[in-house]
């Protein structure tokens, strides 16, 4: 019963972080809907990430406090009325309004990993968190196929109808299947966000892991929010759904999320670090060399998928370790760091596009990887600081 509650927490976390993606390959479909500049039409991805930061920090921190499975199940049904006034809204402004309110109602997927950690125990919490990352990171890249393959049939409101049933049955199955998870944190909400300062103050490891992190999110952003604009301005007839397909590459590479969790234990996970830095790095590089051919992409897309997951599942558990009592806490910290890095990333994407067009992206791209290494190889003198202190 316990390993089939963690596929379906995976599934959710799967389901659920793809509510922030739908609209990736739609942009160039919303833009042309609602008579906007494609520039424009970015800010809706932008939006909804930022929307996803600011829920992380102002409501995950209550993990710790409440219980968390009636927090689930509250941000499951906003998240259900978010989607809904999405696909009915008919002003580009309300739009927008509806696109940050999605992001910031659907934060369960990073309730979730702390419970899979307590749920599976001290010896296996690194293959359970690493279970829950592998659907989390699975639905970020499939939400697009997804929603490019649905959006090119039956219209982009189709996806967000689709989206809102969806969270309406998870909210019923996980009621049912999670247990009661007992708070850590007794004081008020007030002193629940202050002490994220301190967390900052006495972690450098957090604070390396977060900022790396922001960065490569924002240069995997980078790419994903213009690849739509890119595919278009080829002019030999991609769509939405082509766009989305690219999606379907990447997803092979997210069994390196399970992977990563049981390798850290075998190989130091500051060396699993800066491989996945390095392939991300080379992935723009690859972009570079497609020279117009969308299937040159392809490499590209695998190093990119496969580099960030292994650099995001061996950061978090790492972050783990550091105040098990904190651990809620501790994933807003690099969450809300990380997806603000990933809205930053979208919009330098927005800009660069109408300035210099892919080979800026890629350049960009390259940049925010190139810089998240420099920061991670901090790591290494943490290191030897910790072997010689042992």
């Amino acid at each position: 019963m316990q390993r089939f509650t963690l596929w379906v927490m995976a599934l959710t976390a799967g389901l659920v972080v793809a509510n922030n993606y739908y609209n990736q390959p739609l942009l160039a479909t919303l833009a042309k809907s609602f008579h906007v500049t494609q520039q424009s039409a970015s800010a809706v991805a932008a939006l909804t990430q930022f929307g996803y930061a600011l829920g992380m920090f102002l409501l995950l921190p209550l993990g710790d406090k409440i219980e968390r499975r009636r927090l689930v199940t509250i941000m499951l049904a906003l998240a259900c009325m978010m989607l809904l006034l999405f696909a009915r809204a008919t002003d580009f402004r309300l739009l927008l309004v509806f696109a940050f309110l999605i992001g910031f109602t659907s934060i369960v997927p990073q309730i979730l990993p702390p419970f899979a950690a307590k749920l599976a125990g001290p010896e296996k919490a690194g293959e359970a968190v690493g279970l829950v990352m592998a659907g989390l990171l699975l639905g970020i890249l499939l939400s697009r196929f997804v929603s490019g393959q649905i959006g090119t049939w039956l219209g982009w409101q189709a996806v967000y109808y689709m989206a809102a049933v969806i969270m309406i049955l998870l909210l019923f199955a996980l009621r049912a299947l999670l247990p009661a998870a007992k708070p850590t944190f007794n004081g008020n909400y007030i002193s629940l966000l202050v002490s994220l300062a301190g967390l900052v103050r006495r972690h450098p490891v957090l604070r390396i892991t977060s900022l790396a992190a922001a960065l490569q999110f924002g240069a995997f952003s980078i790419f994903w929010t213009t690849l739509a604009f890119y595919l278009d301005s080829l002019h030999r007839g991609y769509t939405a759904r082509d766009a989305g397909l690219f999606a379907l590459v990447g997803a092979a590479g997210v069994m390196a999320a399970p992977a990563a969790g049981r390798l850290s234990t075998r190989i130091r996970p500051t060396l699993l670090l800066l491989i996945g830095g390095v392939l991300m790095l080379l992935s723009f590089v690859s972009f570079a060399l497609s020279f117009g051919n969308a299937f040159a992409l392809i490499p590209g897309v695998i190093m990119m998928d496969l580099g960030m997951q292994v650099s995001h599942v061996i950061s978090m558990n790492r972050n783990y370790q550091l105040d098990m009592k904190a651990v809620s806490r501790l994933n807003t910290l690099y969450m809300v760091t990380r997806f603000l890095g990933g809205a930053l990333g979208t919009l330098v994407g927005g800009v660069v596009w109408q300035q210099g067009h892919w080979y800026g992206i890629c350049v960009a791209g390259a940049l925010f990887c190139a810089l998240a290494l420099v920061i991670q190889s901090r790591l290494l003198r943490i290191d030897r600081q910790l072997a010689g202190a042992g």
